[in-house]
């Protein structure tokens, strides 16, 4: 009893402590289509997220690590620091793109990806894989041997796949001038996609 009255006292001398012992980390580690490349951050679908986040009660503190023209190498060789640096709790993975979009190997594409989710379960951070998909004229072999990485590596290592970020963005309006990045107004939509398969992974305190 002694106990719950100094734990009390100190709650309400710091309460900022109990809001922070309720926060959980969602970290987006992705390329330009979650860095808002082209767009106010404030507007991307990550950000978006956070609101609803809010909106909908729940604790959680997403961080945003993601990079423009990142790569599933590049994001190797820095997964090992934003994990320790933020303490996930979910994981949202969105790479590949840019492996795809240069004609790098799908092997090592595949191995990177593979590396990634490993080093999230490691830390006992629930993982969200973001599928992309490639445009047809990177030919029919390529481009359906790259959207079944995503699902091999779901099936393999127990993750919650999405199976195509972009799903439903399909008009010029949606699009930047380069064809490939989505606009501000896309990106509500982006949200949405991401949503019913992150809000199982979720628990409100």
């Amino acid at each position: 009893m002694l106990k719950y009255f100094l734990l009390l006292g100190w709650l309400q001398i710091f309460p900022g402590i109990a809001v922070a012992a309720q926060t959980e980390t969602i970290l987006v580690v992705g390329d330009s289509l979650s860095a808002s490349y082209g767009i106010e951050q404030h507007v991307g679908w990550v950000a978006l997220l956070q609101q609803r986040l809010k909106e909908q009660g729940y604790p959680h503190q997403v961080v945003n690590a993601s990079i423009s023209g990142e790569t599933t190498r590049g994001a190797v060789s820095r997964m090992a620091q934003a994990l320790k640096n933020n303490r996930p709790a979910i994981c949202i993975i969105e790479l590949g793109g840019n492996d795809g979009l240069r004609g790098l190997s799908l092997s090592e594409m595949e191995s990177n990806l593979a590396s990634l989710i490993k080093q999230c379960q490691r830390q006992n951070a629930k993982v969200l894989l973001a599928g992309m998909a490639l445009p047809p004229n990177y030919g029919v072999a390529y481009t359906k041997a790259f959207s079944r990485v995503y699902v091999d590596l779901a099936k393999r290592h127990s993750v919650t796949l999405l199976p195509f970020l972009l799903n439903g963005l399909n008009g010029t309006e949606q699009f930047q001038s380069d064809g490939i990045h989505p606009t501000a107004a896309a990106q509500s939509q982006i949200r949405d996609n991401v949503w019913p398969y992150l809000s199982p992974l979720l628990r409100k305190k």
